[in-house]
């Protein structure tokens, strides 16, 4: 299984790679090196090289070592390479074989348990690989397990999924406690959290839906990070003039796989990171907000298509201020020694604004008049409480021709003969509107409410996808 080193030349071409390429083949050793190296080639990659025979025995492994016990990954075996590559770090230059950066990502020594054709147990002694890892082959393909627990006893796995923490609607805190809240800039996107592993990021909406082939300019957000497991809560904006639209994030919101692949080089997006729930093996959600950032701060995140969203202790008027001069949608208070709690909304985290957002049940719609005769006027709109859905007005404005279009269509095709209101609906209303089934969602802002319970001046802001009238 050692072999020599004839693929490893065939495949490269001396002077035009920093790899090393000697002569013949190495002098036999101890047998007990290793060297992992992280690789940025095109799929980014970690490989696995154990000394062996004089040379260094390799594997790929995509996603990385697995870090506990029961995970299975992927270890496709690769030619052998020389005992100086255990050394080598550099920039395999584009259009070469494996080209990218290569960097190590631990080195140090083994013991061998077995090996054989079909199985290689080893106990890696590294900085960060520590512990047994047995590569087995399976089928036509090799596998790697990790066969112990992992060395640190308070390592928790990585939760499959999150549901992200939900702020009230509220004012400043008083002045004497300013100093005890955090503030950030409250983005005009959608909620968005992100799962990381192995330097793949799986991203999911606040329902919990994946939606990582929507916004595919994000993936770059996992070898960034590589090795580094975590969950990570922000938002995903599109910038217009500089500024966030969510208008202009309504088209990427409901591309499919191929459309968002074209989207994303002519509208692509941002992602805002502002909290982090889970960091190498550790929940962080019993930590204190004030903890968390500065865990978050540490990733040292940034990149064409996410960053962090700036957070200021204390001087709540102050960050109010420049939002408004901004012209940004408002801003979050949170409270410095606040856990996070997935699910739920609290009031240690506070939304200020000066106009009012809510998610709405679209219940009928009023037919238009002018240039919009041949469209719709109006939305009516209810919220979910017991016994159906109560009547709170309708709005007119907001709309563009593509949301006319697009809305019209689908509520086409949830029309009913009977209201959905179990409220009164006032009669100059009700007289030739289009009752639909209550199953869509969206997003108004307003001014207030007035006496009867309407909303005062609402303006449209978009469908949510991701939202349902259930969770209202």
């Amino acid at each position: 299984m050692g072999g020599k080193l004839e693929e490893y030349r065939r495949k490269r071409r001396a002077g035009r790679t920093p790899e090393p390429l000697p002569d013949g083949d190495g002098a036999v050793g101890d047998d007990d090196r290793f060297v992992i190296h992280e690789h940025h080639a095109r799929r980014l990659h970690w490989d696995v090289r154990l000394e062996r025979e004089g040379v260094l025995v390799s594997w790929a492994v995509p996603k990385g070592l697995p870090p506990e016990p029961g995970t299975v990954r992927l270890a496709v075996h690769t030619e052998d390479h020389p005992l100086e590559y255990a050394t080598f770090s550099g920039e395999i230059p584009k259009g070469e074989y494996g080209a990218g950066r290569m960097t190590i990502w631990d080195s140090g020594h083994y013991e061998t348990l077995k090996w054989s054709d079909r199985e290689v147990s080893v106990v890696l002694h590294g900085e960060r690989a520590q512990g047994k890892y047995v590569f087995f082959r399976s089928g036509e393909d090799w596998q790697v397990i990790r066969s112990d627990p992992p060395a640190d006893p308070g390592w928790e796995p990585l939760p499959e999924l999150l549901r992200p923490m939900l702020a009230v609607s509220g004012t400043l805190p008083p002045v004497a406690e300013d100093d005890d809240w955090g503030y950030e800039f409250k983005w005009d996107g959608v909620r968005a959290l992100a799962r990381v592993e192995g330097g793949r990021v799986t991203l999911f909406s606040r329902r919990g839906t994946e939606i990582t082939d929507t916004y595919p300019e994000l993936r770059g957000l996992g070898p960034q990070l590589g090795s580094t497991q975590a969950w990570l809560d922000g938002e995903i904006v599109a910038l217009k003039g500089g500024k966030p639209s969510f208008k202009a994030l309504q088209a990427r919101m409901h591309a499919g796989e191929q459309r968002a692949r074209q989207l994303a080089k002519h509208q692509p997006v941002t992602y805002l990171v502002f909290d982090l729930l889970h960091l190498e093996g550790h929940s962080c959600l019993r930590l204190p907000y004030r903890q968390r950032r500065e865990l978050l701060e540490e990733l040292e995140l940034g990149g064409v298509h996410w960053q962090l969203s700036p957070s200021f202790t204390g001087e709540g008027a102050a960050v109010v201020e420049a939002a408004a001069e901004q012209e940004l949608e408002g801003v979050l208070a949170k409270r410095l020694d606040s856990p996070y709690q997935p699910d739920q909304r609290s009031g240690d985290w506070v939304k200020i604004t000066d106009l009012h957002a809510l998610d709405a049940v679209i219940g009928g719609w009023r037919p238009g008049e002018g240039r919009r005769s041949d469209t719709f006027g109006s939305l009516m709109l209810g919220l979910p409480e017991d016994g159906g859905l109560r009547y709170i007005g309708q709005v007119g404005t907001g709309f563009t021709d593509d949301m006319l279009r697009e809305l019209l269509a689908a509520l086409s095709e949830l029309e009913t003969e009977r209201s959905p209101f179990h409220t009164e609906v006032p009669r100059d209303r009700a007289k030739g509107a289009h009752w639909v089934r209550p199953e869509l969602v969206g997003e108004v802002v307003f001014k207030d409410w007035t006496d009867d319970g309407r909303l005062r001046a609402p303006a449209w802001r978009g469908l949510r996808p991701d939202l349902d009238p259930g969770e209202l």
